[in-house]
């Protein structure tokens, strides 16, 4: 079931180019039922998706573009975005010109309803998958699961400290990992990933009082400074003027009180700073979680997820 990977994931490996790298080897990739990655490079004026294979161009219909497009549940917009971009495909025949040249017929959407029955179907809440981001929304950050199928992670399920918006963690292309939050009606399936991230136990453990460090100003209020020293662990500082969320900055550790889920910190300095998106430091990358609890056994406060409910 691992096989059905995000798009992308195929495309430069060696098996692929080989199944495209002749009408025989394309043939015999349809009788083997394979699904096989190409670069679109055209979406015609009805919608149609042209493909690069090599010696060939391949043609995908627009009904066969994705899941949905027929019934017009999925909008074409599914289509267009896949110019210029990877694109999986299980090749369906051959069309002849007059001329007795050869165009591969393709279907996106044949492939997609495989990765669907075979793979993540049988998915249930707590499962960790691959994931790759297609686009952030200020609500959320939309990556494909498998074949290019959608799902969503809620901005509050990015991470345990609090972002303005899915690009302060984030970009468009990154593969990620990614946890089964709920099976929602109609199929859908909506992730999280701060589980993935460490409790608060594991993000301390990464530091030590008398330490100047690293940090990303999350926010600034009247009562202080939030500093975050990881996606899932944030410090408070005093006050300070002329300092806004965004900015990067240095802190000193003061203390981390695993009681109260607190780190005390002083701000050395914080600046204006263009730094590349990290990857997110993954604690767990594979496997199933039944409950998560970010909060340490030592604390009044219970913060974690039962995936099990």
């Amino acid at each position: 079931m691992a096989n059905y990977k995000p798009e992308g994931t195929l495309i430069d490996l060696p098996a692929n180019r080989r199944a495209l790298s002749s009408f025989s080897a394309l043939q015999d990739a349809q009788a083997e039922g394979r699904i096989l990655e190409g670069r679109a490079v055209i979406c015609d004026s009805s919608h149609n998706l042209v493909v690069e294979l090599g010696a060939f161009r391949g043609v995908i219909p627009r009904e066969e573009g994705a899941l949905g497009i027929a019934e017009g549940t999925t909008r074409d917009i599914a289509l267009i975005s896949r110019v210029n971009k990877p694109v999986c495909f299980k090749i369906t025949g051959f069309s002849y010109g007059l001329d007795g040249a050869a165009t591969p017929q393709l279907s996106r959407r044949l492939a997609q309803q495989e990765c669907l029955d075979q793979y993540l179907s049988h998915l249930v809440p707590g499962d960790i998958l691959d994931a790759r981001v297609t686009h952030l929304e200020p609500f959320g950050c939309f990556v494909d699961i498998g074949c290019g199928i959608p799902s969503l992670i809620p901005i509050d399920a990015i991470s345990v400290s609090r972002i303005s918006h899915p690009r302060d963690r984030f970009r468009p292309g990154q593969e990620i990992k990614a946890v089964v939050r709920s099976l929602e009606p109609g199929g859908r399936i909506c992730l999280s990933h701060k589980e993935l991230l460490g409790t608060w136990e594991e993000n301390a453990a990464l530091f030590t009082p008398g330490e100047t460090v690293a940090g990303i100003v999350r926010s600034v209020e009247e009562y202080g400074v939030f500093v975050e020293l990881t996606p899932n662990l944030a410090g408070l500082a005093e006050p300070r003027p002329g300092v806004f969320a965004g900015q990067h900055a240095s802190v000193y550790i003061k203390s981390l009180i695993p009681e109260k889920m607190k780190v005390k910190l002083i701000l050395v300095d914080a600046f204006d700073a263009a730094y590349r998106v990290t990857p997110p430091p993954y604690f767990l990358t594979s496997g199933h979680i039944r409950r998560w609890r970010y909060s340490p056994a030592c604390s009044d406060r219970l913060i974690e997820t039962d995936f099990s409910r």
